[in-house]
Parts: structure tokens; sequence; C-alpha cells
């Protein structure tokens, strides 16, 4: 009885909370942020994401070839 009890709960914290939340607001007003003369920025301001994916790629090269070496040793 008390794993239903407790299984229910959950189940109501989970989905009680998305039944009872509002939808976010369009970004922008909703108006087309690449029309020309809208003013609006791009969602998310356009910051860029390649200089990071780069960051990411050399790290986990570094992290891999680490342990590589680790385990030949």
């Amino acid at each position: 009885m008390k794993k239903i009890i407790t299984t229910l709960a959950i189940a109501i914290m989970f989905l009680g909370v998305q039944a009872l939340g509002d939808n976010p607001p369009h970004p922008n007003g909703g108006a087309n942020p690449t029309e020309a003369g809208s003013g609006n920025n791009p969602v998310g301001g356009g910051a860029p994401i390649g200089s990071g994916m780069a960051v990411l790629m050399a790290l986990g090269t570094a992290y891999g070839i680490r342990n590589w070496k680790k385990s030949a040793d």
C-alpha cells in the first residue's frame, strides 16, 4: 500500500506541475526576427556556438588520448 501511495504521489507531482504551467511567451513579441527593419534580435541573441563546440571537441579528444595512454601503460 505504501508503494502505491508513493508512486501515486510522484506521478501527481510530475504530471500536476505540467498541467498547471503556462506556455512561455513567444520570443520577440511574435515578430519575425529575420525580417528587414524588424529591429528584433534572433532568439538567443545570435550567440556563436562554433567556438564552444571546438573547445568541447578538443577537451574530449585530450581526455580520450589521456585514457588511451593511461591504459597502454
